[in-house]
C-alpha cells in the first residue's frame, strides 16, 4: 500500500500501464533521478530497472510520503531547480533524469505550454543535460509535436502515449550531442501496440481515397496515433484508403490485421440527406456517434437525428467523402 499525502497527488500521477512504459525507456541498471516524484507511481516502475533512484519533491508532505513508501530511495525535499544547481556544484551525475513538470499555474489553473509549467523544462534543459546524458520529459497531450521539437532541440525521440480511450501525454527523450536530422515519432497505446515513423516517412507516403461499401471495413486509429498524425503513412503501411483528404477515417475491402486502432465492419452507407435523417433513429435505436470532418459535432448530430440509445459496438460515422460529400456510415465493431 502507498501512503497518499494529498488529494492532488493522485490526479497528477501516471497510470501503472504508462508508468511501466516510461520505465521501459530506461536502460537496465541506470542511476535515475526523478525530479518531480509526486506520489511515486513512476518512481515505483523506475525502481524495478534502476540500480539507484533519487526522488526530488518540493512538497514536504509528499516528500515524507515518499520516504515512507520508498525506504531504499534517496528522497530530497527541494525545488528541482535548486536540486539541479546543487547537484552540478557537487559534481553529481545520473544516467537518466525523469521530469514531469507541474501543469498547474499559480492560481491552480491548468497550463499546457512547457514554458508555463513548473519548472520550464526548455530553459532548464542545458543544466539537465550537464547532469545526465538522457532526460525524459513527460508533458501535456495538448502540446503540438512540431512545436515541442522546436522548443527542445536536444530531443532525439518523441512519443505520443495513451490508452485506447485517450492520448494521455507527450514524452520527449532528450540526449547529449546532435539530434538526428529526422527525429523519430512513436505513437504508443499502452498494452497494445506502437508505431514509429518520421515526418519524412509521412511526407513521402502516397494516400488513396475511397468510400466504403457494405461489408467493407473502416478503421478509427487509437488517440495517440491520431495525435502523432501518420495519416498518409497509414495508407501505405496497411493498404487502406482515407475517406477524404481531411477525414481521419480509413477503409479497406478486406480486414487489415495490425492496424493501430479499432476496426468496424460497414453495415450501410447513406448520403446525409433529409430522407435518411428522418428515418435513421427508427432503424437504429442504439448507436454511438463519431463525426470526422463534418459540419456539426457528435452531440448536435445525435439531437438532429433524434437518437436516444447509445452503443459501444454499433457506431455511426458522419464524415465527408473524397469529394467533400457528407455521408453517414453505420458500422459494427470487430471483436
Amino acid at each position: 500500500r502507498l501512503l497518499v499525502p494529498t488529494s492532488l497527488a493522485p490526479e497528477q500521477a501516471s497510470s501503472w500501464a504508462l508508468a511501466s512504459w516510461h520505465a521501459s525507456l530506461v536502460p537496465e541498471g541506470s542511476r535515475v533521478a526523478d525530479l518531480t516524484a509526486g506520489l511515486g507511481i513512476d518512481l515505483l516502475a523506475l525502481s524495478g530497472r534502476a540500480s539507484a533512484v533519487t526522488a526530488v519533491e518540493r512538497d514536504p508532505a509528499v516528500a515524507d510520503a515518499l520516504r515512507y513508501n520508498f525506504p531504499d530511495a534517496e528522497v530530497v525535499e527541494a525545488d528541482c531547480r535548486d536540486f539541479v544547481a546543487s547537484a552540478i556544484a557537487a559534481g553529481r551525475s545520473f544516467d537518466v533524469i525523469f521530469i514531469d513538470p507541474a501543469r498547474r499555474g499559480d492560481k491552480g489553473e491548468r497550463v499546457y505550454a512547457l514554458s508555463a509549467c513548473s519548472p520550464d523544462v526548455a530553459a532548464l534543459m542545458p543544466d539537465l543535460l550537464r547532469l545526465s546524458p538522457m532526460v525524459i520529459v513527460k508533458a501535456s497531450p495538448m502540446l503540438d509535436i512540431t512545436h515541442t521539437l522546436a522548443e527542445l532541440p536536444a530531443c532525439s525521440h518523441i512519443y505520443a502515449a495513451g490508452t485506447a480511450a485517450e492520448c494521455k501525454e507527450i514524452v520527449a527523450v532528450c540526449t547529449r550531442g546532435d539530434a538526428p536530422a529526422e527525429v523519430p515519432v512513436t505513437a504508443v497505446t499502452a498494452g497494445m501496440d506502437e508505431l514509429t515513423f518520421t515526418r519524412a516517412d509521412e511526407a513521402a507516403a502516397l494516400p488513396g481515397y475511397s468510400v466504403p461499401a457494405p461489408g467493407d471495413y473502416v478503421y478509427s486509429p487509437w488517440p495517440a496515433v491520431m495525435k502523432a498524425a501518420p495519416y498518409r503513412l497509414l495508407c501505405s503501411l496497411f493498404a487502406v484508403d482515407m475517406l477524404g483528404p481531411n477525414t481521419r477515417l480509413w477503409t479497406s475491402a478486406g480486414l487489415r490485421d495490425g492496424f493501430p486502432g479499432r476496426a468496424y465492419r460497414v453495415d450501410e452507407v447513406l448520403p446525409y440527406a433529409s430522407r435518411h435523417i428522418k428515418r435513421y433513429a427508427a432503424a437504429h435505436p442504439a448507436v454511438g456517434v463519431t463525426t470526422r470532418n463534418f459540419d456539426i459535432d457528435a452531440a448536435a448530430l445525435r439531437r438532429k437525428l433524434g437518437l436516444r440509445g447509445d452503443s459501444d459496438r454499433t457506431r455511426l460515422f458522419a464524415v465527408k467523402g473524397p469529394q467533400g460529400e457528407p455521408l453517414m456510415i453505420t458500422a459494427t465493431a470487430v471483436d
